[in-house]
This record gives structure tokens, sequence and C-alpha cells, in this order.
């Protein structure tokens, strides 16, 4: 009963609470929450999802409502046959009067690639199963941020599912439970269906802070408990910053939300790893933050600006090829630019943050549009972006109209690495000023 009444008292503060829309753009009416129940016993596992742990290894992540279940995972190759198993670890966390389930963190591998393994995890409940990425071009990634839980997210999911992909990519904020942790839990539970069978790839935004003055003055601990991402691996100190590899793309998630300075740990892991990048290895690179540093929505204006003028030029000298933001619901594509301007030379800067949110869209956008904003729509929807091979890709974003997917903007990539006039990088006149002034 007492845990009856706690649901009741969050779910109730998630009706009643406010929504604080800025004056200056209006958001279109939002769809319902779906919250998804638990209905499994308490042993079963529950908001079952996978992540990629370095070369050919999987972490799989679940939650459990009983505390005697062991953080075992066995699996194989064939449906109900598991010839191998791992054990990890596991976790729990409370926030005010919450306290999570035994959360279970276990790495299994090493796996072969392009293979459909069939995996138990803690000894009882449903068998699930993934298709580990392929080894060799082509690879597609899937783009999706601000989820939410709303009937506008399980759209976006269906339509995501309905097309293969190997990895999918979120910049920042996905349950949208803003310290109401129960929501977390019916996320995890909603996303299951896809989150189990392809690996998904997570960056924080600003809902998953949940600071609270004094108590939790660091903020994302249900984040970090919930979704840890192969930090360590990367050389960071944070799970709110890391890069990984995948087929010939070097993929770098940037915490908007963590200190960025040119003095902060983050500011000087990026430029460590940037530095390492081999581009015979790895032809594209691959940035994902929230905040975006390019925005022609009246939404978030000039946010992710301070984050924009430490860090921009390290991407720009390392030939960067795209950048992905979330935080601003809708969709905006720009050409490739640096230092406010087109340049050949830059990264293709797109925000999609059209999720499914329960903020709703984001409607308003400046006036006249700017030369360097080629398209922008304010809709739900998701992004495909499938690399080739070593020199071309293809992006599309896909509006999201309920029953289908509608392919609304779409452009073939050329991988700046390939591109004898930018590659190898040489200095932006803009930088070689600065440091002659300096030497003055």
């Amino acid at each position: 009963m007492p845990k009856l009444l706690f649901l009741f008292f969050f779910f109730f503060l998630f009706l009643v609470r406010p929504y604080h829309a800025s004056a200056d753009f209006i958001r279109q009416p939002s769809r319902p929450l779906v919250f998804t129940p638990h209905n499994r016993p308490d042993s079963h596992p529950q908001q079952v999802h996978v992540s990629l742990v370095g070369n050919n290894y999987m972490k799989v992540s679940w939650v459990t409502a009983g505390s005697g279940v062991s953080s075992t995972v066995e699996y194989g190759k064939i449906p109900g046959k598991y010839e191998s198993s791992a054990t990890g670890e596991h976790t729990s966390y409370r926030y005010f009067m919450y306290s999570s389930g035994k959360i279970h963190h276990v790495t299994i591998g090493p796996l072969a690639p392009a293979t459909m393994y069939y995996y138990r995890c803690g000894g009882a409940g449903p068998e699930f199963n993934f298709r580990t990425p392929h080894a060799t071009f082509p690879i597609e990634f899937a783009v999706a941020g601000d989820l939410g839980q709303t009937e506008w997210t399980s759209s976006t999911l269906e339509h995501i599912n309905a097309s293969d992909y190997d990895i999918l990519l979120l910049p920042g904020d996905l349950s949208y439970a803003d310290a109401q942790q129960p929501l977390w839990d019916s996320f995890g539970r909603l996303v299951e269906p896809y989150a189990s069978r392809r690996p998904w790839m997570v960056t924080e935004g600003n809902h998953e802070q949940e600071i609270f003055p004094l108590i939790y003055p660091k903020g994302f601990k249900a984040y970090n408990s919930r979704w840890p991402m192969p930090y360590k691996e990367s050389g960071s100190e944070s799970n709110l910053y890391y890069s990984f590899d995948a087929v010939g793309t070097h993929v770098i998630m940037l915490g908007s939300y963590a200190d960025f300075n040119t003095d902060s740990n983050q500011y000087k892991w990026l430029a460590n790893d940037l530095a390492k990048i081999d581009r015979s290895r790895t032809p594209w690179v691959v940035v994902l933050l929230h905040a975006p540093w390019y925005n022609s929505n009246l939404a978030h204006q000039g946010e992710g600006e301070s984050m924009r003028i430490a860090m921009e030029e390290m991407l720009y000298n390392s030939r960067v090829d795209v950048v992905f933001a979330g935080h601003v619901h809708a969709y905006e594509r720009f050409t490739r630019v640096y230092d406010n301007n087109a340049d050949p030379c830059g990264p293709i800067h797109i925000t999609i943050g059209d999720g499914g949110n329960r903020e709703g869209l984001a409607m308003l956008y400046k006036e006249p549009t700017p030369s360097i904003s080629l398209y922008r729509e304010a809709s739900f929807g998701h992004g495909r972006l499938r690399i080739l091979n070593n020199t071309h890709a293809h992006w599309s974003w896909n509006r999201n109209d309920d029953s289908v997917s509608v392919v609304a903007d779409g452009i073939w990539l050329e991988s700046l690495s390939s591109s004898s006039s930018c590659f190898p990088p040489q200095i932006h006149p803009k930088t070689e000023l600065a440091s002659k002034k300096d030497e003055l």
C-alpha cells in the first residue's frame, strides 16, 4: 500500500505541475503521457537495455524489484541455448522517499560482428535478443533526441524500429522524469522492446540533472545509475562525456551540463580524444551534445553559445563531420559552418530534439531565415545517418506522421577526411591571427 500511495503522489505531481513556456515562442499541445506499468514478477528483469563497451563487447543493463537476483547474463547464438555467461555488478539509489530496484550491469563478450545473440538476465524471465553491429561498412545510426514518454514517443520509436539500424544515438533528455523517479522506471519499460535489441548510446540533457540544493547538489543520480556509458574505456572521468568507435566512425558524446571551459576536465579530455583519432581507421567523426551551438529557433536561444566558444575551434581543427544536438523541440539542419559563417571544412550542425517529449514543439523561428540554416521544421520525428563507405554517407530526417514515417529532408555527405582542400587540417586564419596577437 505505501508503494501505491507513493506512485499516486508522484503521478499526481506530474499531472498538476505547471508547464513554463517562454513568452517568445508557442508550443504545440503535446500528447498524453504513456505510463508503462510493471507486469512481471519481482525477480524477472525489466527495463532491459544494451550499450556498446569497447571492441566486441556489450553491456546489458536491467532492473529487478526482488533483491535476491544475481547480476548474471547467459547468452548464445541459438534461442534457449546459452553457451556463455558473465557476471557483473549491481547498484541502487535513493532519491528522497524513492528507493530504486536493484540495477544490474553486466558486460558480455567478446562477441562476433553482425550476429544475433539470445540472452537471459538473472536466470529468470523472458529471453531477449540483440544484433551486434557490422565489422565493415555500411553502418546505420538512428538519431532521436528529447524522447520523453508520450504517445508521440511511442510513435517515433515504432517508426525507428520499422526500418533496420545498427545503433541508436540519443543527444540528451531521455525520460523527462524531472525528479519523479517512478517515471524513470516507466521510461525504461517503454523503451525496453527497442533498447534491448540494439545498442543505445546516450548523453545527458537538462532533464537528467535532477539537482536539489544541498541534498543532491551534483545531480544526475538516476541517470548515472541507470544508463552508464563506456566513459572509462575512452579515458573520461565522467559518465557525462565519452567516446566510442563503430565501423569506421568515431562518435564523441559531449556533456552540455558538465564543466566545459578551457580549465575543465571535459575540455582536456576532448583535446586528448581528438588528438588520438586515426582518420585512416575512422574516417568519420560525429559529435553529439544537448544544447545546440547553432539555432535559429526562438526557443533556447544562446544556451549553447558559451560551450561553442570554448570548444568549437577544437572540433573545426579536427575536421568533425557532423554535430547533432537536442534541447530545441524541432528539427533544423545547417550548412557546414564555423564561427557563425559557412565554411566548407566545418561540421554540419543538426538539431533533432523532436523525439516526442511532453512539452510539445518549439514552433517559432527567427525571421528571415539565416543563410546558414538550410532546413527547419517544428515536427516530431527522428533521423537516420547511413554511412556507406570511407567517403560517403546519407542523412535523412523522418517526420512523424503517426501511421507512417515521411522522409522530409535528406542530403548526401562527403567525409572531410576525403576532402583534399580540408584534410589534413590547416590552421584557420582566425586562429593564426589570434596567435600572432598573443605574440605581440
